[in-house]
């Protein structure tokens, strides 16, 4: 055996010089969020609708793209799915420039950015997971927790950085630099990318997808009630600080997501310590507890804090589920574990906002976040429940 690919000196480099790709992929993501719905309103003149349409279509690409992702990276190794999102990534960043040079013929361009967010969804889909399991491949089950702390924040970060950078760009230069600075971040990472060492692929038998989702469905539903939060803060907590007539709830998201990195930064082992499942047990119970002080906040400082504390909570429950699903499942299936669980997520964020807004509609902004505390205990008891049958295999060929 390659003893190279098991024990590298400095394993922490190596993993985030890989989720380094998924970085930039979230970078290229985040630069035409806030720029592209003003375009669509203003020059292309379109309604809000089709500028919900086009921004969410990104995350409908996404979803739909994580099967795929899964299966080519356990078929043909990590390395292999990220470099595809990365051409895919290119692509997307040309059809963004000529999209928004065709701002004189609307219809044309409209499609056109419908079409580069649905192939931006598939890229992100491509790169993320991929890229975890990459680092895991080269490191060893071991560093799994380390792996998806880094690929967190390298995903967060991503964003934070791209939506203003886009803003930048488009009042310094103009709109349609967005699309080329998509292009030239997709060929760079993709020209570091093909120079890095493959991870081995899996031995073993390669299980259907939907075998793997299926086994992998009760950590999923456990992601379900933690992610439900998430959506919540940031499709509501804006309308919920108008309603009260307080003014700064960007604060909230901002202390969700200073909590979120500080809490990933300041405790790197606390799941090779204590196990996924009580690090998420303790975390569902936090972040509970930070919804319930945003429900029932007498002031915005109090709801600040309870976005922070949810924020907290957050942080270590995708890592520790993805360590529990990844003892259990077979190495030639990891990609495709790991893609099924994150497809739960997708899942849980999108639905947030119709079925959070429903709740709102009947019962009040407040009652949202009292239904995301809700969901937050009811994903408690069943890790309660998940940790009683840990011991018995979850996943077998």
């Amino acid at each position: 055996m390659d003893t190279r690919t098991t024990a590298p000196t400095q394993p922490t480099l190596s993993i985030i010089f890989i989720v380094c790709f998924n970085f930039m992929s979230y970078v290229a993501s985040g630069l035409p969020l806030a720029v592209l719905p003003g375009f669509i309103l203003n020059e292309l003149e379109f309604g809000t609708v089709w500028a919900g349409i086009v921004i969410g279509a990104q995350y409908v690409g996404t979803l739909l793209s994580r099967p795929l992702a899964g299966l080519l990276a356990d078929r043909f190794g990590a390395k292999s799915a990220v470099i595809i999102g990365l051409v895919a990534l290119v692509l997307c960043g040309i059809l963004t420039t000529l999209a928004i040079v065709m701002y004189s013929s609307p219809w044309l361009s409209i499609w056109l950015l419908l079409g580069t967010r649905v192939i931006q969804g598939f890229a992100s889909a491509m790169v993320s997971t991929p890229c975890c399991t990459w680092a895991i491949g080269l490191h060893g089950k071991p560093h799994t927790a380390r792996v998806m702390s880094w690929n967190g924040i390298a995903a967060y970060g991503g964003i934070a950085v791209g939506a203003p950078l886009g803003v930048l760009i488009r009042d310094q230069f103009n709109l349609a630099s967005i699309g080329m600075c998509i292009v030239l971040l997709g060929l760079f990472a993709l020209l570091v990318a093909v120079v890095r060492r493959p991870a081995p692929l899996g031995r073993g038998e390669r299980l259907p997808f939907l075998h793997v989702l299926c086994s992998v469905l009760p950590n999923g539903l456990v992601l379900v009630c933690s992610s439900a939060g998430f959506g919540s803060l940031t499709a509501f907590i804006a309308l919920y600080f108008d309603s009260l007539g307080w003014s700064n709830a960007a604060w909230c998201l901002t202390g969700f997501g200073i909590a979120f990195i500080f809490a990933r930064l300041a405790t790197p082992n606390v799941i090779p310590r204590f196990g996924g499942y009580p690090v998420v047990k303790l975390c569902l119970s936090i972040q509970g507890l930070g919804l319930l002080l945003v429900w029932l906040a007498p002031l915005p400082e109090v709801a600040i804090l309870g976005a922070s504390l949810t924020g907290l909570g957050v942080s270590w429950v995708y890592p520790g589920l993805a360590v529990e699903t990844l003892a259990r499942t077979p190495d030639a299936n990891r990609n495709s574990a790991l893609s099924a669980l994150s497809l739960f997520f997708d899942i849980a964020v999108g639905l947030a906002g119709p079925l959070m807004g429903l709740l709102a509609a009947s019962s009040g902004f407040a009652e949202v976040f009292l239904g995301s505390a809700l969901l937050a205990g009811a994903g408690f008891i069943l890790v309660m429940a998940l940790r009683r049958a840990a011991r018995q295999p979850v996943l077998t060929s």
